[in-house]
């Protein structure tokens, strides 16, 4: 039976204009004793918010998402918030970021899962290959079906780890609990390998979509995951310098990255593309073991060749214990553009 969907536009709690300006006047004042706790609180939660991994949404990716629930511990979009409501509060706590009060136990809990990255490494851990998450601009039956059997039938979550009590508050913390020995669980006849942290450093020379510039933006997708940088208003050459983390299976692909042009009133326009081949950089580091036992060395090299995106041959580096390669990219279908970016690999089984 499909649930009623409210209206994502309205706040789960509504508050006079008047009264929802002081309160957030208070929030950022800082003030002394109780407010100024609260202050340091709130503070720490929109500082989650602004993880680059936590600027889509949870569910659909849509960006800049300002509604969160607050026991799984996921940032989402508007729309996805009304569907998130239909469910009910023993599944899914639904709150505004700005707009509503937070208790300090519900900021706790969304630190502690420390957002949309970790939380969906658990809630989606075993989404069938090839599955089609809701996009930004899905209709609502879609997104209401995924998310129901995401958080509600827990469709996607290891058995094990399973929720089936009638409190399903916790679920936020627990799946925070497990995150390292799910990352390695099964996921289909796929496990998890290791984490791709990527520095998006910036570009050059990026294409122009708008009257005389662009408002690029950096997406990153590795199977069913994504992840984008922020958008940089008039700037063909801009720095991002923004990490982004990603969580490789067993069985990879390369590492897709598009460079978008942020439009308010329209879709966003493509700046251009290239892949990413992780083989040469998570092979050189099986071989090599240990990257804390050994010194800054070259361990292995990805050659630039007319079948890859390369501006010039990449190193593979270990780097004060740490498994590092910078790639310069030439962005394809697109008129002109560079994108550099930093990856740095940690493999779990180490």
């Amino acid at each position: 039976m499909r649930s009623q969907v409210g209206s994502p536009e309205e706040p789960s709690r509504r508050q006079p204009e008047g009264e929802r300006s002081e309160g957030l006047a208070a929030e950022m004042s800082g003030g002394h004793g109780d407010a100024g706790m609260a202050s340091g609180k709130m503070a720490k939660l929109k500082e989650l918010l602004q993880k680059s991994e936590n600027r889509i949404c949870a569910d659909c990716s849509a960006p800049d998402p300002n509604w969160a629930s607050a026991n799984i511990g996921v940032f989402i979009c508007v729309k996805c918030s009304g569907v998130h409501r239909s469910v009910g509060t023993h599944i899914s706590k639904v709150m505004s970021v700005t707009l509503d009060k937070w208790s300090d136990d519900e900021i706790d809990s969304m630190v502690e899962v420390g957002g949309n990255s970790q939380a969906n490494a658990i809630y989606e851990a075993f989404l069938p290959e090839g599955y089609r998450k809701p996009h930004p601009d899905s209709a609502q039956e879609e997104r209401q079906k995924f998310i129901k059997s995401k958080y509600e039938l827990q469709e996607f979550l290891e058995p094990s780890l399973r929720i089936v009590s009638n409190h399903p508050s916790d679920a936020g913390k627990q799946a925070s609990n497990s995150h390292s020995a799910s990352s390695k669980s099964e996921i289909g006849m796929v496990e998890f390998i290791g984490i791709l942290n990527v520095k998006v450093i910036g570009g050059t020379k990026l294409a122009i979509r708008d009257m005389s510039s662009s408002d690029p933006y950096v997406v990153l997708t590795l199977g069913q995951q994504k992840a984008q940088t922020s958008v940089i208003k008039g700037n063909l050459n801009p720095v991002w310098n923004e990490e982004l983390k990603l969580s490789v299976p067993q069985k990879y692909g390369p590492l897709k990255l598009q460079v978008l042009d942020h439009d308010m009133v329209s879709k966003d326009d493509l700046m251009g593309e290239a892949e990413i081949d992780l083989q040469p950089m998570i092979n050189a580091a099986a071989s090599f073991g240990d990257p804390e036992l050994l010194g800054d060395i070259q361990i292995g090299r990805w050659l630039k060749s007319g079948d890859n995106a390369l501006t010039a041959d990449s190193a593979v580096m270990v780097t004060g214990g740490k498994v590092k390669q910078e790639v310069t990219l030439k962005l394809q279908h697109t008129e002109s553009g560079e994108v550099t970016v930093e990856m740095e690999w940690m493999a779990l089984n180490i």
